[in-house]
């Protein structure tokens, strides 16, 4: 297994992580994902350790808390063997103050994350979004009280925007404070509007990037064709993919499919594997967020990594999964030369 440093911190990671979304199956939207319980998220998690992989992703959401109480009955005494990382922002109750990132809530959902996980630090604590109603400064003074009292190692933060990130990180050495080290990202082949503004911004301030739902909620997976129907199975048809599903994107989701089987013939690998190496290889991308049903699943996806596309390879891919951004950013992609990420643009 490879490793990577985690953005501006001493902190090195597997290029690959294990989400734990599927444990738990608490809610409908949850189920479509999976309903992993103890005994089997224990032998995933043994997978992933015989495979290098010790960095294992949750948050409080999943499942309103199931699957962190899933993951640290799973992980019991190998907690000191492995990485954690976990999440709050999103509603966990129907009080005034049971969601945001105020300090009230952040305290509180730290302290109940800790009690579920069986442990009593987080190596990774994500603000699972930006709460715009709660000042910046009460946010990262918060966090920074976490990590001064030994229950948080590092923060990070997740589906900000680049403003969002940028004036954190601003803040944050305003006052001394500890900077969020990673952005937890959605980014794939079907929807590259990482690179518009966060990927130049993560270059530039030393930001590492997770990537969640890499094959685009299942879509990039193989099982998605030209011509047949939706599987039944799958988590788009049963409600719980967590990516906007775009109608009109369909035909340029069978042609990169397309691609993709001609790649994944020429490299022996699944068609799933050339869509996550293919993420792997990006700019400021530390570490892929896999997840996994079952140790098939599992395995699969950690044969991803250890080999690597060719250029010429990425070359076909970056061109059928290209679409025009929206302003300034395709005015900027007019002149590589003056971009953080130039390789991106070029013919």
């Amino acid at each position: 297994m490879e490793y990577k440093q985690l953005g501006n911190s001493g902190l090195r990671v597997p290029v690959l992580s294990l989400g734990t979304a599927t444990f738990g199956g608490g809610n409908d939207f949850f189920k479509a994902w999976g309903s992993t319980q103890v005994n089997e998220a224990a032998r995933l998690i043994d997978l992933c350790l015989d495979n290098g992989i010790n960095f294992f992703d949750t948050a409080n959401v999943y499942s309103t808390g199931a699957a962190e109480t899933i993951l640290g009955k799973a992980l019991g005494s190998k907690r000191s063997e492995v990485l954690l990382s976990t999440k709050a922002t999103f509603p966990m109750g129907e009080g005034l103050n049971d969601f945001g990132s105020s300090a009230i809530h952040l305290i509180k959902a730290c302290d109940e994350s800790l009690k579920r996980l069986g442990t009593d630090y987080i190596d990774i604590y994500h603000m699972h979004g930006f709460d715009a109603n709660t000042p910046i400064e009460e946010t990262l003074r918060t966090l920074e009280t976490l990590i001064q009292s030994g229950k948080v190692r590092y923060i990070a933060c997740s589906n900000f925007s680049g403003w969002h990130l940028m004036k954190s990180l601003s803040v944050a050495e305003r006052y001394g404070w500890s900077k969020y080290i990673a952005h937890q990202v959605y980014y794939s082949l079907l929807n590259r509007d990482f690179e518009w503004e966060l990927m130049p911004l993560a270059i530039d301030q030393n930001v590492g990037s997770l990537v969640w739902s890499p094959l685009a909620a299942g879509k990039l997976s193989g099982r998605f064709r030209r011509n047949q129907p939706m599987p039944a199975d799958s988590r788009v048809a049963q409600g719980g993919s967590p990516v906007v599903n775009d109608a009109a994107a369909e035909e340029r989701l069978y042609n990169i499919v397309e691609v993709l089987d001609e790649v994944a013939e020429e490299t022996g690998k699944t068609v799933a594997q050339v869509a996550l190496n293919w993420v792997l290889q990006r700019p400021t991308v530390s570490s892929i967020i896999i997840g996994a049903r079952n140790e098939e699943q599992l395995t699969a996806n950690i044969a991803a990594a250890g080999w690597k596309l060719s250029q010429e390879q990425i070359k076909r891919l970056d061109a059928v999964s290209e679409v025009l951004p929206a302003y300034p950013y395709w005015h900027q992609r007019q002149f590589p030369m003056l971009n953080a990420a130039p390789q991106l643009y070029k013919d």
